[in-house]
């Protein structure tokens, strides 16, 4: 028996505290995770780590080369040491050049990789999701997650992480060569580093909120996109255009404000630390013509220091760069690791060797189910289904037909009761040996675009064309096929676009025929389609239920006069069972809705 879950959050706003209580920082928990990703290729970024590092002395060598060269060899007039130093100092630039290519080369793969499997790993684990997930996270929102935040993190993995170790590293070898020139001078180039320090982390809190509300209203503006382009026809049906773009004007204004804000924050910061450099500088040049004029201090280390502070700071720079690369890439992490620690669709726990298997009956004993909290669709539903039997559930719209299905395809999980095939519960049965068992053919038709083909033999890739082609024949889908370009081989555009609805329609049928399964579902399948094809469906149909359990969903009651047994749905209870002619002689509910779909049998 399974329990109703309470009404799930938006994974956007869910588990923030929950992740910071649990792993004590956010930010190094997502820092954790994706070094998990960096994990198998620990190679590729060990060569990396060890390139950067054994790199990072190559700049600061050469403002020590100049002061040699300088005070040295011109001052001392040592012209074949000042081709040795000359020549020592190309060496560096050359080896300078060499390390930045190999490191640039090889950090670009590790990220493209990694990115890679983060993309695989998304996509896998929203496959596992439920579908109460999709229903409260709308499309945009995901592709967001999928796109803009992902390349967020191929960005920092490709040129953030090693090379934020390599300017660390570069500093670390200029302040020990300034010390080794001149404690003094030194002592005043770092004196600007508190300041600094309170600058950066300032402007890191500031921007990190930024960020995250950037992505927010990203997602917010992909939603909007995503739902307004897919209803256009809607959209301009009710002459809603220019309501419609106001709104948008809105949700983008708030994504342009939310941009701005970041880029005034990096206005304020970047001349904050210029204007500290340059401060550094000027004392440096100041303290250094003092000790000039007192002969305490030769020319070619205050050239050196000179140099040593742009070196010094653009390290710095580069940092506070990084923190743009870096504070992007956390928040997107931190969308996209609450999107994989969702909860997928079957625990671990289901014994995957039960079998699914339908020799019997399925039962349903006293069901209940509500999509949302506790505003129940069934209410105690109780009804079997023997092996062979031909069961229409008919009702009027939101009385629980629909969900039954859901149901029993294992979509949701129902709330309390038991749902038993061949005494197995539903919920023990592993989800894809339960789908392979129950085929849909449902009203509204999905196709994905690639070939005719590929659709066709979407459940059952490993179909021939001979029986694809008799599957088509079968259904009477053929008629149509074959007058399309390319026949099996057209290529179906973006959700079936430029097919009919009845052309879908049959699709579907022949798809269904070709996954074979035990139990054949027919979800309003007849709907939304003309009379034409709606003929030759039946027809299809006859051959499709030949040999196996089908469940007919239907509104118009003429399509489910052949069953066998006809189950009668009233706000998620059963109010009547029986066959067509059982049920108008009762002249119950049942009876009620044949009146209203035949007035003209009013008087009979």
């Amino acid at each position: 028996m399974s329990t109703v879950p309470g009404a799930a959050k938006s994974f956007t706003t869910q588990q923030d505290e929950t992740l910071k209580k649990k792993k004590g920082s956010l930010d190094l928990y997502i820092i954790e995770k994706l070094l998990g990703y960096l994990r198998p290729y620990r190679g590729l970024v060990t060569a990396a780590i060890i390139i950067t590092l054994a790199g990072s002395v190559f700049g600061p060598l050469r403002p020590y080369l100049t002061k040699v060269a300088i005070d040295d060899n011109i001052l001392g007039n040592d012209l074949n040491g000042l081709i040795v130093t000359s020549m020592l100092l190309l060496g560096v630039i050359l080896l300078e050049g060499i390390k930045q290519y190999a490191a640039t080369w090889i950090t670009q793969i590790i990220g493209q990789k990694a990115v890679f499997d983060i993309r695989m790993d998304v996509f896998g684990h929203l496959q596992k999701l439920p579908a109460r997930f999709f229903d409260r996270n709308p499309i945009g929102r995901l592709i967001t997650r999928t796109t803009n935040d992902v390349e967020s993190l191929n960005e920092m993995l490709s040129s953030g992480v090693v090379s934020i170790l390599g300017d660390i590293a570069q500093i670390f070898f200029i302040v020990a060569l300034m010390f080794w020139l001149d404690w003094q001078l030194t002592l005043i180039v770092l004196g600007v580093l508190p300041l600094m320090i309170y600058t950066t982390v300032t402007f890191k809190n500031r921007v990190r909120k930024a960020f995250m509300d950037v992505r927010t209203h990203l997602a917010r503006l992909n939603t909007f996109f995503q739902e307004h382009i897919a209803g256009m026809n809607i959209v301009q049906l009710f002459s809603r255009e220019q309501h419609e773009f106001s709104a948008y004007a809105t949700i983008n204004a708030d994504h342009r404000d939310a941009n701005i804000r970041t880029v005034f924050y990096f206005s304020l910061y970047y001349p904050a630390i210029e204007l500290l450099s340059a401060v550094a500088a000027g004392l440096v040049i100041w303290y250094s013509g003092v000790r000039l004029l007192k002969a305490d201090l030769t020319i070619g280390v205050v050239i050196s220091f000179v140099q040593y502070i742009w070196l010094f700071f653009r390290p710095l720079q580069h940092l506070s760069d990084k923190f743009n690369i870096l504070q992007t890439a956390l928040t997107s992490s931190d969308r996209i690791f609450r999107l994989l620690e969702e909860p997928v669709e079957q625990a671990d726990s289901v014994d995957r060797s039960v079998e699914a298997t339908f020799r019997e009956s399925m039962a349903f004993r006293n069901v209940w189910f509500a999509y949302d909290d506790e505003n129940w669709v069934l209410r105690d539903l109780s009804f079997d289904i023997r092996h062979g039997e031909k069961i229409a559930i008919v009702g009027a719209t939101g009385s629980g037909k629909t969900t039954i299905i859901n149901i029993l395809s294992g979509l949701y999980p129902y709330g309390r009761g038991s749902v038993q095939i061949d005494g197995v519960e539903l919920c023990n049965i592993p989800v894809h040996k339960l789908r392979k068992l129950v085929g849909v053919v449902m009203q509204d038709v999905v196709l994905f675009s690639g070939s005719l083909r590929e659709n066709l033999a979407f459940g059952n890739p490993g179909v021939t064309d001979e029986e694809i082609a008799e599957a088509a024949r079968i259904v009477g889908a053929d008629r149509f096929i074959s007058r399309l370009p390319g026949e099996y081989s057209y290529m179906v555009r973006e959700n079936g676009s430029g097919l009919s609805t009845g052309q879908k329609q049959l699709i579907a049928f022949v798809r269904a025929l070709l996954y074979n399964p035990q139990v054949l579902v027919l979800d309003e399948a007849t709907s939304s389609v003309d009379t034409e094809t709606e003929q030759l469906i039946e027809a299809a149909t006859a051959q499709l239920m030949e040999g196996r359990t089908s469940i007919m969903i239907a509104h118009r009651l003429s399509t489910v006069q052949k069953a066998d047994r006809i189950i009668v749905l009233h706000k998620g209870r059963i109010r009547e069972t029986g066959s067509h002619q059982e049920l108008l002689a009762r002249k119950g509910l049942y009876y009620k809705l044949y009146l209203l779909q035949h007035p003209e049998r009013k008087q009979e």
